[in-house]
This record gives C-alpha cells, structure tokens and sequence, in this order.
C-alpha cells in the first residue's frame, strides 16, 4: 500500500533511501571518501524533515503491513516540471513490482499538481537502471560529469 509520507515516518524512510542505494554503491565502487553526496551516504533525517517541511515535497512510501519498503519524492520545479527522486526499494523487496507501483503512484501525483514532465538523473554507468526506466516512456536528454562524483550523472525525462 501507497501512502503519504508523515514527519513520524521519516527516520524509516532515511533508512529504506540509504539500504537501496547502498546496493548501488557497493556495486558501483561507490563509498563515503570517493563519493560522499551520494544518496546512500548523504540522506539524513534532517534533510528529509527540511524538504518535507521547507519545501513542501510530495513524498510516498511503499507499505508492507506497518513496514517501509519503498519511497520517493517530487520535487517540483517550473514551468509545470517535477524531478523525481530518491525511488526506491529495499533489496529483499526488488523484483515484484513495487518500483513500478510506485513510479505510476508518481506520474498521478504529478497530474493532479498539473505537472507535464517529469525529470531524473541517474547514475549513467547503471545501464540496467536507464532500460527499466526507458520501458515507462523516460528518454535521454544528457549526461554530465561532476568532480565529486566517482561516475557520470545522466539525465531522463518523460512528458505526461
């Protein structure tokens, strides 16, 4: 089940965020000296409490009875755009649907805000990653390559 993410659920959401992106990290080489503003790394409770709060992201998180499993946010940026981010799943979870459930449970939260694209950036070396997202319509649109990131940030879109 789909919910609305409350301040009370956002310690388990830091943790579901760091335990799906640390398999990303380990299988990327990735850890906190060579890549310290990685997600598995730099999410905190503050800062999910900050774009809660402050800036007012629409965030959801996946439920398996009382349990986190899944999460993502929106943040929502001009001109009717939104970047999705943070989706994801907790590894013992993969592979039945969820990520998909969540991302549908995206693209209506973002209509009914009257958002017609939505944005990504993803780690351009996960080509496993860019497929599964290309098969819900997210095209290419670049790639740039940061000096605190040991890896290539690629950026997709998909219009509403």
């Amino acid at each position: 089940m789909i919910k609305e993410v409350k301040e009370n659920d956002v310690a388990e959401c830091v943790k579901v965020i760091r335990e799906s992106f640390g398999t990303v990290a380990d299988e990327f080489g990735f850890n906190i000296t060579n890549a310290p503003r990685f997600t598995a790394f730099a999410t905190t409770e503050e800062r999910l409490f900050w774009q809660l709060n402050e800036e007012n992201r629409p965030m959801y998180a996946f439920y398996d009875n009382e349990n986190i499993v899944g999460y993502y946010s929106l943040s929502i940026r001009e001109h009717n755009e939104c970047e999705l981010n943070n989706l994801c799943v907790i590894p013992t979870y993969r592979h039945n649907g969820i990520g998909e459930k969540l991302l549908e449970n995206a693209f209506k939260v973002a209509q009914d805000l009257n958002i017609n694209k939505i944005k990504i950036s993803i780690v351009e070396e996960n080509t496993v990653l860019r497929k599964w997202y290309e098969t819900f319509g997210f095209i290419h649109t670049g790639i740039q390559k940061f000096d605190f990131f040991p890896f290539t940030c690629e950026y997709m879109e998909k219009i509403l």
